[in-house]
């Protein structure tokens, strides 16, 4: 139907569409106002439902088949939709909201959430991640393996020369972290010519040589920061003590071993047993790690690995001291490996708790795959003095 059927007056003498009185309403069963009926069709005809005037077959053309209107429309057309306009259909906003078949359908989401009792796939398994790259860390490892043999069974004075660049090295990238993280400015020059100088003390003049020149750079470095402003001078000083005792002294104990008969086999002993701590600790703790050892200060650490430090440090420790130490026995290496295990271990934990401070994740970056070079002398260097002690008194100072 068109526009103008909307409230057309009845032909004269039918009473299907008759809008007279109510005296004279059209009987039971005529048909609704709209287009006139004859009266016979009127009768046989069932009144159908208000429905939107929407075209059945997408055309723009009036449908017959359509259901009738009312009179006019009580409220403002309003488009249905999000058709532009000039091709949408138009209904009432009346019949709209009262018609239950005018309302549009309710939109599908294009992907449902599944129901909560539906069963959710499981995810698939992880594999565990060493969290490093594993073949550079392999290759820098056996390139600085090289380096420390070679060296050590050439020439001593080589291997000492080795030694205090690592130590400067480390002093460097402590008292950078420190100064970037904390605004800790421990003066590095009085810090790295003592630290040489203590490397080459103990090994020219033995303990005693070592201590003295741990007292002058602690001497030197409370002097070197005079010649600046006052503020931060207690901070600054007792941070530049304490990295003089926690590099370079800790680190005369590998020269002081290196002064015996066999110093070379106690050097490599010390060496072998720390790295076989590190890579037991590792390898059982990564395959079978669950118990965590220090969770607030090393979190991948777990006690797991531990029993893998200790265990294969204590057969390492048995074959060393048995085939490298003169006069040494088995049992002694077992000895030997657990200290080795448990220090190497605190030694990893209080670097780890100097970084958990600094907020930071490694010290440096210059060896790839493992960091800086603390990263490295991290466990090293409070086992040196561990197992100076107990070969001294083992087998003797030789």
């Amino acid at each position: 139907m068109n526009d103008s059927s909307w409230g057309s007056p009845p032909h004269a003498g039918s009473r299907a569409g008759y809008w007279g009185p109510a005296d004279q309403a059209p009987v039971q069963g005529a048909a609704p106002a709209g287009p006139a009926y004859d009266a016979p069709e009127a009768q046989q005809t069932r009144p159908m439902p208000i429905v939107p005037d929407v075209p059945a077959h997408g055309g723009n053309q009036d449908d017959d088949r359509g259901a009738a209107r009312l009179g006019g429309p009580p409220f403002p057309a309003e488009p249905y939709g999000d058709a532009p306009y000039g091709n949408q259909p138009y209904i009432d906003a009346a019949r709209r909201h009262d018609t239950p078949s005018a309302q549009p359908p309710a939109a599908v989401p294009q992907n449902p959430e599944p129901m909560p009792d539906a069963p959710q796939p499981a995810p698939a398994p992880q594999k565990k991640s060493a969290g490093r790259d594993l073949g550079a860390a392999i290759g820098v490892g056996v390139g600085l393996g090289a380096v420390i043999v070679a060296s050590l069974f050439v020439v001593k004075a080589v291997f000492i020369g080795v030694i205090a660049v690592a130590v400067v090295v480390g002093l460097w990238e402590l008292t950078s972290r420190l100064q970037e993280r904390k605004g800790i400015r421990a003066p590095l020059v009085p810090l790295a010519v003592g630290g040489a100088a203590m490397i080459v003390a103990g090994y020219v003049r033995g303990p005693e040589g070592a201590w003295v020149a741990m007292a002058l750079t602690a001497l030197a470095v409370l002097v070197w920061r005079m010649t600046e402003p006052p503020e931060g001078y207690l901070k600054d000083v007792t941070a530049g003590v304490f990295a003089a005792f926690y590099v370079p002294f800790l680190a005369t104990f590998v020269a002081l071993m290196l002064t015996a008969d066999d110093g070379a086999f106690r050097v490599m002993t010390f060496l072998v047993l720390t790295v076989v701590s590190d890579t037991g600790a590792y390898a059982v703790g990564w395959r079978f790690g669950r118990t965590k050892l220090a969770p607030r200060i090393s979190p991948g650490k777990t006690r797991e690995g531990l029993l893998g430090a200790v265990s294969f440090a204590m057969v390492a420790g048995a074959l060393c001291m048995q085939f490298l130490i003169d006069d040494g026995t088995w049992w002694q290496g077992l000895l030997l490996g657990f200290a080795v295990a448990a220090s190497a271990t605190l030694g990893d934990l209080g670097e780890s708790m100097i970084k958990r401070d600094l907020g930071i994740k490694d010290m440096g970056t210059l060896l790839p795959g493992h960091g800086g070079i603390m990263d490295r002398l991290d466990s090293l260097l409070p086992t040196a003095p561990v197992v100076w002690l107990l070969l001294v008194l083992f087998v003797g100072s030789g």
